[in-house]
């Protein structure tokens, strides 16, 4: 017999809702080669200006642009940065140049998911303005609007279990009544140390360990089928 469906699925970003590698093999190197271009071309844009505006009032004294690159090269979490790695992935996937970020069975499980009134949210190490560019982006659609929210590490880290019962209450649904999803067994540990349920998803591309402590899945239909959530006919 199928279980009850959560009242609320979290899920992780990376190995889990898109490849593992694409924040880290696409998007940053693509951030940083546009970097020089974009701020030549746009720079006088209003968003972009207050981007070097606020580098500036961090670094006094030093070309806002040389600051940013600094940044860039570091992957430093300066707000900054973050701003406009934003602007120039939105740019990059208006164009076309950035692919396709989600895997494909995530944008119709979504869709299903929140139309039978379970609510949505994103957890990630990655900005939560990043995982909004994603989101933004999957499979030709913006999927931003089915979620409650978008967290990152502000929250808390992901090994802690305080973190997911933050998020618990920020999505107003008791800890027991989350799923969330991960392909990172320390992930799935720290929530289910805060009550929640748990689901390993194991993408065949996706290079994690199976977990012997958490229910596992390929995908997202295969979460739906094993966790009482909304499925394919």
């Amino acid at each position: 017999m199928p279980a009850l469906p959560p009242a609320a699925v979290l899920t992780d970003i990376e190995g889990t809702a898109t490849p593992r590698d694409f924040v880290a093999g696409v998007l940053r190197p693509y951030a940083a080669s546009e970097l020089p271009g974009y701020l030549a071309a746009r720079g006088d844009e209003d968003a972009v200006r207050a981007v070097l505006d606020d580098a500036s009032r961090l670094v006094p004294g030093q070309d806002p642009a040389e600051t940013l690159a600094h940044w860039m090269r570091s992957d430093a979490p300066a707000p900054p940065l973050r701003a406009l790695q934003g602007l120039i992935w939105r740019d990059g996937f208006d164009r076309g140049a950035l692919g396709e970020p989600v895997y494909a069975d995530v944008a119709p499980s979504l869709r299903r998911w929140a139309k039978a009134g379970i609510r949505l949210a994103a957890y990630s190490a990655d900005s939560a303005e990043m995982q909004r560019q994603l989101f933004a982006h999957a499979a030709g659609e913006d999927l931003t609007a089915l979620f409650q929210g978008f967290f990152d590490t502000r929250v808390g880290l992901k090994s802690e279990p305080d973190s997911f019962s933050r998020l618990a209450i920020a999505l107003a649904v008791p800890t027991m009544e989350v799923l969330y999803l991960s392909a990172v067994e320390a992930e799935l540990d720290a929530a289910a140390a805060a009550g929640m349920r748990t689901c390993q998803v194991l993408r065949s591309d996706g290079g994690a360990v199976a977990s012997e402590r958490h229910p596992q899945a390929a995908d997202f239909p295969a979460v739906a089928r094993q966790l009482g959530l909304p499925s394919a006919a």
